[in-house]
């Protein structure tokens, strides 16, 4: 019961597939980073974990010049074929781990609550069987590995790690996403988008404060701040396509000390997030202006600080359909399930602004298991069993990419 299946009768037996003993080691990888979190920008140990694993296997990792994260070419590149990139986050959320299990997070409110440690397990497991690969002459064309600092870090380190070079000879990209309501041994797909943009968005009214008793002679900034919060998104749905999704959520108001004083200061800080690409571009004009109004009719000056965030994920078809040709390989067309549009922020996408790439989204969920789990919550947890689906997902995509086309 709850056995993941390897292949289903009829699909394409390729190479590549995971051995016992590597299969035990990434789970011991991953339980090693899942014991270590470090944050955005701090995955020094992560990144030294992975450099010596990689070089243990007769690669040539290259440290990011940011000190964190690192890529790995597998193969030899022919210049004039571009490389197929393999993605992974490296990065840690600021919440506390609550589980109770043997790999608890060791760092205080520091937790792998977002599945980041399964993804970078997934790329090195991936890695290292298409290293061995290629000393056998199986593998039909270079890979890159890229592990990425900062996902979790606005406006996302894939910005930084871009800028540095990395897609220099990468011609097609694509990475897997924890998904805890998909079972482990299937994979979500969507062509088009999968996520949503998000932006992070910070305010301050400002009044010349005064007596609760006289609200008429100042400006009642209390009320002023509740205005915004509830009329801002409301004044938005009439003036965007309702589409597109665009939606401010706030998630901290806070004004005044004392109950009979109107205070001078006010802040609220929230979320933008929008599901189509040509809104977002519009989105930063569009809430200042709805700022701004609800603000001057309070008789409250106004300060907005709109932090750009990440655009949408929107999956490449033709990567999509190598996804799930690879899926289909390993373990049949029952793996594979269509997934929705996620309201959820991944900085992915900066790399799809650049070249073609898909996501998808890799199952975590034990077979029959009913608990409610989510994303960014300190009682995250996996189906280790994900690990090897991702990387026979990897490792059929590089080779079903590669082969010859006819």
């Amino acid at each position: 019961m709850n056995q993941l299946k390897s292949r289903e009768p009829g699909s394409v037996a390729l190479p590549g597939t995971l051995s016992e003993p590597l299969r035990t080691e990434l789970i011991v990888f991953r339980r090693d980073l899942h014991m270590h979190p470090e944050l955005g920008n701090q995955e020094f140990r992560t990144t030294a974990a992975l450099k010596a694993r990689l070089e243990a296997a007769g690669l040539a990792p290259q440290v990011l010049a940011t000190g964190t994260g690192l890529i790995c070419d597998i193969g030899t590149w022919d210049r004039g074929r571009p490389m197929l990139a393999l993605r992974a986050d490296i990065d840690a959320l600021p919440i506390p781990d609550v589980k109770t299990v043997s790999y608890r997070s060791t760092v205080p409110n520091r937790a792998h609550a977002c599945g980041h440690d399964v993804h970078t397990a997934t790329v090195l497991g991936a890695g290292l069987v298409l290293a061995e690969l290629d000393r056998k002459g199986l593998l039909p064309q270079a890979v890159r590995l890229i592990f990425q600092p900062a996902e979790e870090v606005l406006p996302g380190g894939a910005a930084d790690t871009i800028e540095s070079g990395v897609l220099d000879g990468v011609g097609r990209i694509i990475a897997v996403h924890c998904d805890p309501k998909v079972d482990a041994g299937r994979i979500g797909l969507r062509p088009g988008p999968i996520t949503s943009a998000c932006d992070r968005l910070e305010v301050t009214l400002d009044g010349p404060g005064g007596h609760t008793a006289r609200p008429h002679l100042t400006t009642d900034l209390v009320t002023a701040a509740a205005r915004v919060a509830t009329d801002v998104p409301a004044l938005l749905s009439r003036r965007v396509d309702a589409r597109s999704g665009l939606a401010v959520t706030w998630g901290r108001i806070e004004a005044g000390h004392a109950c009979n004083v109107i205070p001078q200061h006010a802040e609220l800080s929230g979320t933008v997030r929008c599901l189509d690409l040509p809104s977002w571009r519009e989105a930063p004009d569009l809430v200042h202006a709805a700022i701004d109004e609800i603000a001057t009719l309070h008789r409250a000056k106004s300060t907005i600080n709109y932090v750009r965030g990440v655009p949408p994920v929107v999956n490449d078809p033709v990567i999509t359909e190598l996804l799930r040709d690879a899926m289909t390989a390993r373990r049949g067309p029952y793996a594979i399930e269509d997934t929705e549009q996620s309201l959820g922020g991944e900085d992915f996408s900066w790399y799809l602004e650049h070249v073609p790439g898909a996501m998808a989204r890799l199952g975590t969920r034990v077979p029959g298991d009913t608990t409610r789990r989510d994303l960014h919550a300190g009682d995250f947890d996996v189906d280790e069993r994900a690990i090897a689906v991702g990387v026979e997902l990897f490792t059929a995509a590089a080779l079903i990419d590669g082969a010859p086309k006819h």
